[in-house]
């Protein structure tokens, strides 16, 4: 299936975020540190292996698809019109960009951040419970009612393929797969 629609290519990072502990939301910070193939540095969801607490209680030993944790800035002007303050960092992400279409990427898009660091992107990143513990109703708000395009509104995950020191002003630019498009997985 190939791509019905165009995508911006080229974006900015708004905001990083990170937390040591495993808690709903990160705290902005002046810039995070991407470590290739283990995560954003000193933030819980870092390693080769999977660090979300649900599934690395079942198999520890999956590799980690979920090392970074990105999400559009956009979303939060419809989150707010529809009644909701939600920030920067707010719903567990390390890096908001403006500018691009995240969940419509397909699956292997590259993301250049800044000078040197790219992400690849795994899949999209699926609201749980939490996000209704954070604000109740909120949950309903980012699953997408539309037939095309993305079942969630909840920004996208990836690996860290190139580290590097990534702040807000940074360029976001990105990378289409030569391979045919494939829609990002629910993770």
């Amino acid at each position: 299936m190939q791509q019905a629609y165009a995508l911006s290519l080229e974006g900015t990072v708004v905001a990083v975020a990170a937390d040591r502990g495993h808690h709903f939301s990160k705290r902005a910070q002046a810039r995070i540190v991407l470590v290739e193939g283990h995560g954003v540095d000193g933030d819980a969801h870092a390693g080769a292996f999977v660090r979300h607490r649900y599934l690395a209680r079942r198999q520890p030993r999956l590799p980690n698809v979920r090392q970074v944790h990105l999400i559009p800035a956009e979303l939060f002007a419809s989150l707010s019109d529809a009644g909701f303050q939600v920030a920067a960092g707010d719903l567990g992400e390390n890096i908001t960009t403006a500018g691009l279409d995240l969940e419509r990427m397909p699956l292997g898009t590259l993301i250049e951040l800044g000078p040197v660091a790219i992400i690849e992107l795994t899949g999209l990143r699926t609201p749980c419970v939490l996000i209704d513990r954070f604000q109740a109703g909120l949950k309903r708000q980012v699953l997408s009612s539309a037939e095309t395009g993305p079942p969630f509104k909840c920004g996208v995950l990836g690996v860290v393929r190139v580290g590097g020191a990534v702040a807000p002003g940074h360029s976001a630019r990105v990378r289409l797969p030569s391979s045919p498009f494939r829609a990002l997985p629910a993770l």
